[in-house]
């Protein structure tokens, strides 16, 4: 099977911690970038946090200073720390790249996971 797969997500208390991780199947040989993005209620997906395979990280302006992206793009893995969480940052949190190479397809495909609750109660 080709796909991603989030783990760790969970309910915590406002100022809470959770750590997010992702991790790709073994169909998956490499990647360029692998990012996080969310999706609450009633609100279109939006970007949280993104890594390039050199290294580079972007955030969302709501997360600078709380969240943090690291991985290891060779062994196709990241993980997402968030801290000081907040109602808001409430919702399904889905792992991301939108270039995968494989064994079993030439060129690229992008490849979402399957999603893993957040749930920061106000």
């Amino acid at each position: 099977q080709v796909r991603l797969v989030e783990s760790g997500g969970g309910l915590v208390r406002p100022g809470g911690s959770l750590r997010l991780s992702c991790a790709a199947s073994e169909s998956i040989v490499s990647v360029d970038n692998l990012a996080w993005y969310r999706q609450a209620p009633g609100k279109q997906r939006e970007l949280v946090a993104h890594i390039t395979s050199g290294g580079q990280t972007t955030y969302a302006d709501s997360v600078k200073g709380r969240f943090t992206i690291s991985g290891d793009i060779a062994a196709n893995t990241v993980h997402l720390q968030m801290n000081s969480l907040k109602p808001e940052d409430t919702a399904t949190y889905y792992c991301n790249t939108d270039r995968a190479y494989g064994r079993n397809w030439s060129g690229y495909l992008e490849i979402w996971g399957q999603g893993t609750l957040v749930t920061v109660p106000s």
